[in-house]
């Protein structure tokens, strides 16, 4: 049989159509064909997954590298920027809160509330203020804006209060009972019990992103890692030192270390709240009991009860750089700064007195005469968006 052999030309021509051919049937359906030999048209770049987001219906931080921006000194909301310049007292052994004008020094008024009041905390919306009746099973709810007492709600062993970064609930540190209580901010009913092993749950502050909180235990001497969301105990260690109480907590302003005040190993333990390790401590003064955080988030005011001094820690230098004692000693407690961040104010729990300090100088400014056992006062209103409890914690 004769065979008819095709030009060269041709013969290039048909082999290329065949290839293409094969290329096109390769990718059906999924764009263009790459060309032999060459290189194709770039890919998508695989997607990296995304930081978990914050909780759900927080507020975002105003500055992601500081959760503490929104307290610029007097940054007033606008629902308490009318409200009278106050500091409110608990006095846990008179039952009473006094109120004192801080312009003048002086208390202007005395509130009868229930049995043994601990803290003064402002609401999520911060349109209230709750005395915390930790025996009396109460809350007393104060009208910021006139000074008035309403009636008060019962609520089981409400040692402190605190709030979700979303304003979707309230958490009673319920101590003596051994709960975290997660209520309804306004109505206070309760939503959900967490049972705890640890005693005396008392203080805590949350993550930058609001997903947890760490929690100090008094008198067992331990920290818990909550999810906000769960509403579950997702972490739980011992402090180590033999007889830690831990107190206060407080977030750094970059959100990446909390500080938990310890009144027996006179300093305050350092720790990674994502980490959640065994935490540093670092020695501050005899009796360390609270942190309060500067208006420009450079420093963090330590009072150590024991000694009657308030030691300054610089966050950018990551140290103790200044300690303040009290003329004439005292019991320097709990507390908060002045709007405009000029005066840390701290009660005097053993002394019956309360302490206006200069927070550029470290002079004491006044001692004010209270009731018995005051705790922890409330300076209002305070610049933020939110609340987060406790004395005054702000977002």
């Amino acid at each position: 049989m004769k065979t008819t052999r095709l030009p060269r030309k041709a013969t290039v021509l048909l082999a290329g159509l065949v290839l293409a051919a094969l290329a096109g049937c390769g990718s059906a359906g999924k764009g263009p064909a790459e060309a032999l030999g060459t290189k194709g048209p770039a890919r998508p770049a695989k997607a990296v997954p995304a930081a978990p987001p914050g909780l759900a219906g927080m507020p975002p931080l105003l500055d992601p590298h500081d959760v503490y921006a929104a307290d610029r000194p007097n940054k007033l909301s606008p629902v308490v920027k009318d409200f009278p310049s106050r500091v409110y007292v608990p006095n846990t052994n008179s039952n009473t809160v006094s109120v004192i004008d801080p312009a003048t020094y002086r208390v202007i008024d005395t509130i009868p509330v229930g049995v043994q009041p601990q803290h003064v905390v402002p609401s999520w919306d911060m349109k209230t203020l709750w005395v915390n009746n930790n025996r009396g099973h109460t809350l007393t709810p104060i009208n910021p804006a006139t000074g008035e007492a309403g009636k008060p709600v019962e609520v089981h062993d409400p040692y402190n209060l605190y709030f979700t970064p979303n304003g979707k609930y309230a958490i009673v540190m319920a101590s003596m009972d051994k709960e975290l209580v997660f209520r309804d901010p306004h109505t206070m009913d309760r939503v959900k019990t967490v049972p705890v092993t640890c005693y005396g749950v008392n203080h805590a502050d949350f993550s930058a992103d609001g997903r947890y909180f760490i929690v100090s235990c008094e008198f067992s001497g331990e920290l818990l890692k909550v999810d906000t969301e769960k509403m579950e105990v997702i972490g739980q260690q011992k402090l180590p030192f033999e007889g830690a109480m831990p107190q206060d907590v407080k977030v750094s302003p970059d959100g990446k270390t909390f500080y938990v005040a310890d009144m027996m190993a006179h300093g305050m333990w350092v720790l990674s709240g994502d980490k959640f390790e065994t935490p540093k401590l670092l020695p501050t003064g005899k009796g360390c009991h609270g942190l309060y955080v500067s208006r420009d988030s450079k420093e963090m005011y330590v009072s150590n009860r024991g000694e009657g001094t308030i030691s300054v820690f610089d966050f950018p230098q990551n140290k103790l750089t200044k300690k303040w004692d009290l003329p004439d000693g005292g019991s320097p407690d709990m507390g908060g700064v002045s709007a405009d961040g000029k005066v840390l104010w701290l009660s005097g729990r053993y002394n019956s007195e309360v302490y206006a300090i200069d927070t550029a100088t470290g002079e004491q400014l006044a001692r004010i005469p209270v009731g018995s056992g005051p705790h922890g006062l409330a300076v209002y209103p305070q610049p933020g968006r939110y609340s987060l409890g406790h004395t005054g914690i702000f977002r």
